[in-house]
């Protein structure tokens, strides 16, 4: 395939990359930034051929991934699988990867931070289905423990158990007790931190019936 670069034209449908052509026949495209350096009437060696595509693969891997970054963070196992979902390689990958992660975009710590923070603040969970949803999006033991360690569940227990109690007011004790139990259960509390919860929030909404009387 090795030739004279003959012409160089931007595509119509993706203007961010171009159509290269060698002795007068379309040869291959490249990402604008990679056939940026290239100059017509330059010689193509066939050693030259295959670095431009594997620059023009690792450019188009890592716009890619950066597309997948526009929506929420992403953990690195979240953007390998997303790459993988279209077809590039696994060097490639890995070098995309590296990349975002000199560049502050991908990491791990920082998402598994960020991930438990919005949590607490608009839907508490528990330690264990924090840990369940972090290990889900592909974070290893240090990064998860690292994000958990200062986790009050007590404290985050009542705040979903308060959000919760609208829908609980009028029921008796047990009743009250039973639901807003298995409703902190299911959000990864332990008895441990639900009971005393249970408690505070029962006698917290006699309060407020007393008040509303």
């Amino acid at each position: 395939m090795s030739g004279t670069l003959t012409a160089m034209k931007v595509q119509k449908r993706n203007p961010q990359r171009v159509n290269i052509y060698l002795d007068g026949e379309y040869a291959f495209g490249l990402a604008r930034i990679t056939a940026g350096w290239l100059q017509v009437g330059q010689q193509l060696s066939d050693e030259k051929i295959a670095l431009l595509k594997a620059q023009d693969s690792h450019e188009a891997a890592y716009q890619k991934a950066l597309g997948f970054l526009d929506y929420r963070p992403r953990s690195r196992a979240e953007v390998r699988k997303n790459l993988e979902k279209h077809g590039y390689e696994s060097d490639v990958i890995e070098q995309v990867l590296e990349r975002l992660g000199r560049a502050g975009l991908v990491n791990d710590d920082q998402f598994a931070q960020t991930w438990v923070d919005n949590r607490s603040e608009f839907r508490p969970r528990g330690r264990r289905m924090l840990s369940l949803e972090l290990r889900q999006k592909g974070l290893d033991d240090e990064a998860i423990e690292s994000a958990l360690s200062g986790l009050d569940e007590e404290t985050l227990a009542t705040q979903a158990a308060r959000k919760y109690q609208r829908k609980l007011e009028g029921l008796p004790k047990p009743e009250f007790r039973r639901k807003l139990a298995g409703f902190l259960a299911r959000r990864g509390f332990g008895y441990a931190v639900i009971e005393p919860v249970l408690e505070r929030v029962w006698q917290e909404t006699l309060t407020l019936e007393d008040d509303n009387a």
